[in-house]
């Protein structure tokens, strides 16, 4: 069995013959790590199929989730202590998935979660309301806001050298909840879907653990990249790397002697979005996306925090011909909500609608005029997925 899973842009382009994914999907890997815009793609297997439907069909289907629930229950019993402030941490931003998984590990598994948030780039309104929903139902909580002028600077140089400017609140997102746990004493974390079931290779998503290095370095010599820059580089702009430290991981060591785990509650639950959201639409006044859906899909209650969600999508589909409304159909095929036929539709009414709403909010944020981001846009459209007509970019490749 041989798997297709390589950088360059140049390549094929093949389309799942079970969803709508197609080989360009680039696969979860280290942010500080990455200092340009090459990166691992999905692995597709010879008979057209990715893995993650593989995973699906194969892995999935097949779990003993009673079997699963039973080692979720040990786990808890193992963590719960009386003698500490906290049992468990869980990372979250208030959408669907964080209000899950704390209430779950909370109401039916006895623990308290300490839960933890690392601040969106610009918060939307509803994604403040939920924010405070979440918080209503019982949790401490501690909000994480990194400095404006160092987190803007980094979204600015993330989306210049690599086309993503979602890439400071990904590595905050992942670095912050182990960081915490280590103020407080706390051994497990709880985080709620593993990507590697829908980016990655099937086998990892054998474990229920994190693997460390998404979330640590092997040693104090690792280079760490930020907006696709060594830390080294930011004397530049006269930060320092204590100024960057909010943003540094910690050696994996540091983890390891203090037994901290990180764990993804989708390996003991049997994971849906559309489940979560019926779960928290019945225990708070969780709030939807006020247009109706979001920009570029058809879905409307996630991703509803982040002012600069729209753009990450939208890099998304520049960068690997795939955007947001390609995401959701995949999930959605998946779980048996719709057909790959209505995906086709729905992603090629969807996938390709420009996140206007906060645009200006983004060019704001980040300092650069509406003329230099649509030549940084135009400058990274790699060859095999994009063609120029005229003053119009089309896709060379659309799912059918």
């Amino acid at each position: 069995m041989n798997s297709h899973n390589n950088d360059i842009s140049n390549e094929k382009v093949i389309f799942c013959k079970k969803c709508v994914q197609s080989n360009q999907r680039p696969n979860t890997s280290p942010e500080f790590k990455k200092s340009n815009k090459i990166i691992g793609k999905l692995s597709f297997d010879d008979d057209g199929v990715c893995h993650p439907c593989k995973y699906y069909e194969k892995v999935k289907s097949k779990i003993n989730w009673a079997h699963r629930e039973k080692e979720l229950k040990d786990l808890c019993d193992k963590y719960r202590d009386k003698n500490k402030e906290y049992d468990v941490l869980v990372p979250g931003s208030g959408g669907k998935d964080s209000i899950y998984v704390s209430h779950l590990l909370k109401t039916k598994y006895n623990m308290k979660p300490l839960t933890v948030t690392w601040a969106p780039h610009m918060y939307t309104d509803v994604g403040l309301k939920n924010l405070f929903e979440w918080q209503k139902l019982g949790f401490d909580h501690l909000l994480v806001t990194p400095n404006y002028q160092i987190h803007s600077l980094l979204t600015k140089l993330a989306f210049k050298k690599l086309l993503n400017p979602f890439q400071p609140f990904i590595i905050g997102q992942k670095n912050h909840a182990p960081k915490i746990a280590l103020k407080y004493g706390i051994e497990l974390i709880m985080y709620g879907e593993n990507n590697a079931e829908v980016h990655n290779n099937i086998n990892e998503t054998q474990t229920p653990l994190m693997d460390p290095k998404h979330y640590s370095s092997e040693s104090t010599n690792d280079k760490i990249f930020l907006g696709g820059c060594e830390i080294d580089q930011f004397q530049e702009y006269k930060i320092s790397k204590k100024d960057l430290s909010i943003y540094i991981p910690y050696e994996r060591s540091v983890y390891e002697e203090k037994n901290i785990k990180v764990h993804f509650m989708s390996y003991y639950k049997k994971w849906s979005p559309h489940e979560n959201y019926y779960y928290v639409k019945n225990i708070c006044n969780f709030n939807f996306n006020p247009d109706g859906r979001s920009e570029g899909t058809y879905t409307k209650f996630a991703s509803l925090d982040d002012k600069t969600d729209g753009q990450n999508y939208f890099t998304m589909l520049i960068k690997f011909g795939h955007g947001r409304a390609t995401n959701d159909a995949c999930r959605d095929i998946r779980d048996g909500f719709i057909t790959r036929e209505e995906a086709v539709r729905l992603v090629n009414k969807y996938d390709d609608e420009f996140p206007k709403k906060y645009f200006q909010d983004f060019l704001d944020y980040i300092k650069i005029s509406e003329n230099e981001y649509w030549e940084t846009i135009d400058q990274a459209r790699p060859t095999n997925l994009w063609k120029q007509d005229g003053n119009k970019w089309i896709l060379k490749n659309k799912v059918v």
